[in-house]
């Protein structure tokens, strides 16, 4: 080979070298098609509920159990996770939730046999009836909707319960046509995603401004906020 076809080869392999290295470097660090489920600052949910509960029964955690992970529910993480020997990030990740016992699913698999215009008149309806309660109040309106549409005695969609006649005062009144806030969204989805503070409630009312004799013949099970859950 003579000195020119060498150099030519010599420069070819660099350039494929250099070719193949740029090429890995835009493969995304350990990318693949399943998406890690996390819980971290910010979040709700029923799996963020269930992390307190755990973290509470352990003594890492004395706040409420309402599925928010707030500061106080961080801090716990953080303390859970030094205590353990866990990377300390108030993140649970798949390492974190095996210490607690818990298995994470993605956000992506949530309760695939409601639709877009579920969510949004469930949001809407909890704007409407609930807006100014607790967020875990206005969870559960969302749930004793959800509640309604599972049990035989009402419709079986969220737009029949919504909408049948009598049920909902904010549809008497027109309020169900506000739109939601981000708020009334995020509980929506909660009690979508299984979240159900009123372990199986179909009726609530506001004890202040019930004006109806049969609503008080119901059996209150807890009262969140302004409103009794009965069943």
């Amino acid at each position: 080979m003579t000195k020119v076809a060498k150099s030519i080869f010599a420069v070819a392999m660099v350039l494929t070298i250099v070719t193949a290295a740029v090429a890995f470097s835009l493969i995304p660090y350990g990318s693949d098609s399943t998406e890690t489920a996390v819980l971290k600052k910010g979040m709700t949910g029923s799996q963020v509920r269930t992390m307190q509960t755990k973290l509470k029964n352990w003594g890492y955690y004395s706040g409420n159990i309402d599925g928010i992970f707030g500061t106080q529910t961080y801090n716990a993480v953080i303390y859970f996770q030094k205590v353990n020997n866990l990377q300390v990030d108030g993140i649970v990740g798949a390492e974190t939730a095996a210490a607690l016992g818990m298995t994470l699913t993605s956000s992506s698999s949530s309760n695939s046999s409601y639709n877009s215009s579920d969510l949004y008149l469930l949001a809407k309806c909890v704007y409407a009836e609930a807006r100014g309660e607790p967020y875990t109040g206005q969870v559960a309106i969302a749930a004793v909707v959800l509640n309604r549409v599972k049990h035989s005695s009402f419709p079986n969609t969220i737009a029949g319960v919504i909408y049948q006649p009598g049920a909902f005062t904010a549809v008497t009144d027109g309020q169900i046509n506000l739109e939601p806030n981000s708020t009334a969204y995020s509980a929506a989805r909660d009690a979508l995603n299984g979240w159900d503070p009123t372990n199986g409630c179909i009726y609530y009312y506001n004890p202040a401004t019930a004006t109806s004799s049969w609503i008080w013949s119901r059996t209150v099970k807890l009262s969140i906020g302004n409103h009794n859950f009965a069943v």
